[in-house]
């Protein structure tokens, strides 16, 4: 079975459940059980494990689930494990398709701190699942060391999570139940995600949107509030709050606030400084909508008007950003190619007119001071996984962030969009509601 976003067209897009289990917006079970059969297909009648993200240990770590664990089961709760064995009618001994959820034993005690939580004989439990079968935790290692134990040569087919150490764990305790000298090396079972969840499906992309959405209006939040004597924090607040406001669980990374010299470094979060008349300020900062990620820069002058020097390199990031949307074929441009030698690279088309508009105070071409690439996926991780440098089908979601950073000038300038390349091979700005031009950001921050 070849996994095609286009597939699910005919289904519902999200449903929300309201349960203990689960506050966000998901995708009918159906759209990650087709998941797990796609990632099925390509284990070769061998057997994926993979496991949920731990519970923090302390109060002040949040919480988020796996980021494939999700994509493959919708679950959000702790400590869970997906075993899925591949379909092999012609094996030794034949096997079929198979999927299970183990869930921990619930802990009563420590649910009163941290909630209610399920387990594999919570009533109706595989129906809140999805899951085909749900057992204990327990059970995963009997129910390995039977499979292997059947036949041995599926030792060789293991995919789990090479940084998970319960995946170790069961693997060695596999090996040494069943008498072998060594546990056997497995594979890396997100590398076969990581293919499934390239393209997107029609309910990631409703969920991308929202948090677009959401994000776009912390960004116009942020255009009002700014003015001489704020600090950066302060502007990180505000954009927190208009997040949470339209149902966003968390920031989909860090929020860089920088004014001032500040603009000018890439992942800077101290958010620390008072903002000062004249100053420039860089703003990439979105939000998690169901977790599902948007990413969204915008540059701003702090006094609401651009000087002649920071409009000039405002308009040089903002061309190139438009040349590559100009140069955009679906199937033939790639994104995030270091090198910028490729002519389909969507990053040499940016860089080359960077390189050939405007000049730095020694007179140096512009090139230089881009530090970075043009872009990257978008999905349920803000930089959601990609071979790169990586070819632009329909169903991606990437970023074209263009940037130029000059610390001698105290000026730093990215714009930054997300964009979804259509069933018709055309982009879609998924930000385009939000100021592009100079004079756009300038009149955005006088509606007040």
């Amino acid at each position: 079975m070849k996994f095609r976003w286009g597939l699910l067209f005919g289904l519902s897009v999200v449903w929300t459940v309201a349960s203990a289990a689960n506050a966000l917006e998901r995708q009918p079970a159906s759209v990650y059980h087709a998941r797990r059969v796609a990632l099925a297909d390509h284990l070769q009648g061998g057997i994926a494990v993979l496991f949920a993200a731990e519970e923090p240990q302390l109060d002040f770590m949040p919480y988020r689930q796996d980021s494939d664990f999700y994509y493959l089961t919708g679950w959000t709760e702790p400590g869970a494990a997906l075993m899925i064995v591949g379909d092999a009618p012609g094996a030794a001994t034949p096997r079929a398709y198979t999927e299970i959820l183990f869930l921990p034993t619930r802990d009563l005690r420590m649910e009163k701190y941290t909630g209610v939580k399920m387990d594999a004989a919570t009533p109706g439990i595989v129906q809140a699942t999805g899951v085909d079968a749900v057992e204990p935790m327990t059970e995963l290692p009997a129910e390995m060391n039977k499979l292997i134990g059947a036949d041995r040569r599926l030792a060789t087919k293991l995919w789990t999570q090479p940084l998970a150490p319960q995946a170790k764990a069961l693997v060695e305790f596999t090996a040494a139940t069943l008498g072998m000298t060594s546990a056997p090396e497995t594979k890396d079972g997100t590398d076969l995600t990581a293919q499934l969840r390239v393209e997107k499906d029609p309910g990631e992309i409703e969920l991308l949107k929202k948090a677009s959405e959401a994000s776009i209006k912390a960004q116009f939040a942020m255009m009002r509030a700014v003015k001489p004597g704020r600090t950066e924090r302060a502007i990180a607040g505000l954009m927190t709050a208009a997040w949470m406001e339209n149902g966003c669980e968390r920031p989909s990374y860090a929020p860089i606030v920088g004014s001032g010299v500040n603009s000018t470094t890439l992942h800077y979060s101290a958010n620390d400084r008072m903002m000062e008349d004249g100053d420039i300020l860089l703003v990439d900062a979105a939000c998690e909508y169901s977790m599902y990620a948007s990413d969204i820069t915008r540059t701003v002058p702090v006094n609401g008007h651009f000087t002649p020097r920071q409009r000039e390199i405002y308009n040089i990031v903002l061309g190139a950003q438009q040349a590559a949307i100009d140069a955009f074929v679906a199937g033939k441009s790639t994104i995030n190619d270091r090198d910028r030698q490729d002519p389909n690279s969507l990053d040499t088309v940016a860089y080359n007119y960077i390189n050939t508009h405007g000049k730095d105070l020694h007179g140096d071409p512009l090139g230089k001071y881009w530090l970075h690439g043009l872009g990257h996926m978008v999905g349920i991780d803000v930089h959601d996984p990609a071979a790169y440098p990586a070819v632009l089908k329909p169903g991606m979601v990437f970023t074209i962030e263009p940037g130029i950073y000059i610390p001698e000038e105290k000026l730093g300038v990215r714009i930054e969009c997300d964009f979804l390349v259509g069933e018709d091979g055309k982009l879609i700005d998924l930000d385009a509601a939000l100021p592009h031009t100079a004079d756009e950001v300038e009149a955005a921050m006088r509606a007040k």
